[in-house]
């Protein structure tokens, strides 16, 4: 099993986009996966067209992490019925994403003073997540407690960013910021990458943030970028996998999910301990 946080120090450059596009490229590879709802927001829930019931959400699991019970709160992705209507996910394999819903009441662990033992949280909720091969957790935007439980139970980081210079500086700080708490609280954690989102073709100005986030972050910049989808708001509006969204401009943007989840998978973390290298031009 892998746990791999999406993350931003920055609103607003779809990182909860990007996280709904990986778990539908998932789906359609039939990697059974997880996706945990850790932003107080739960966009990400209401993305992946969730129904919960009785079940807890994540932050009444967080409350209570060792009687948490998570295979018996977790709820079905709205997207696997879809999958099945339309010939399911890859041959042989069954369609599963489940979704550890996301609630207000996350908050009250978003503060910066947590310590080592409520920072073990998610990491004790996940002990019952063996039926997964991948979790995917949607971090809120910022570097309080959240963020940091989150970090504490994953394998990798992987964070987004828009090609622009406010994004771009917010990406080399929170670098910094991995590298800082691997030394304190995760040794094993690595980054994964960095997914450059909403790139629009044609700006000037996007291309030279992609040189400069090359320049900076070499090999952890990964491929492909995602472009800007003029109907994505549409897409998780009505709740559907870009996988299951009709027209070539979906089919494309879901393409390049499945490359970019593949290239997220095989990245390693070796290049995780070279310095990042401050040369964002303001």
């Amino acid at each position: 099993m892998q746990v791999v946080s999406i993350s931003s120090l920055k609103g607003g450059v779809g990182k909860t986009s990007v996280t709904t596009g990986l778990a539908s490229a998932a789906l359609a590879a039939g990697i059974p996966t997880l996706v945990v709802d850790l932003d107080p927001h739960a966009d990400a829930s209401t993305a992946l067209g969730v129904r919960p019931g009785d079940q807890l959400d994540i932050g009444r699991m967080l409350k209570s992490p060792r009687r948490a019970r998570l295979a018996e709160n977790v709820v079905p992705s709205g997207w696997v019925d879809r999958a099945s209507a339309n010939g399911g996910a890859a041959a042989g394999r069954t369609a599963v994403l489940d979704v550890a819903v996301g609630s207000a009441y996350t908050g009250i662990y978003d503060r910066p003073d947590l310590g080592r033992r409520d920072l073990r949280r998610l990491s004790a909720v996940l002990a019952g997540a063996e039926k997964y091969e991948l979790v995917l957790v949607d971090c809120p935007p910022s570097l309080n407690g959240l963020t940091r439980m989150a970090w504490s139970a994953s394998d990798k980081v992987t964070l987004v960013a828009e090609p622009g210079l406010f994004s771009v500086a917010g990406t080399e700080r929170t670098m910094r910021a991995i590298q800082l708490f691997r030394q304190e609280f995760a040794p094993n954690l690595s980054p994964a990458g960095i997914v450059a989102n909403r790139v629009r073709t044609g700006s000037a100005e996007h291309t030279f943030r992609l040189a400069e986030m090359d320049s900076m972050f070499g090999e952890l910049l990964l491929s492909p970028h995602i472009p800007e989808q003029a109907n994505w708001q549409q897409i998780q509006g009505a709740a559907h996998s870009i996988h299951h969204w009709p027209g070539d401009s979906a089919k494309n943007a879901a393409a390049l999910f499945d490359t970019l989840l593949a290239n997220l998978l095989k990245a390693d973390g070796r290049q995780s301990g070279a310095p990042v290298r401050d040369r964002v031009r303001r």
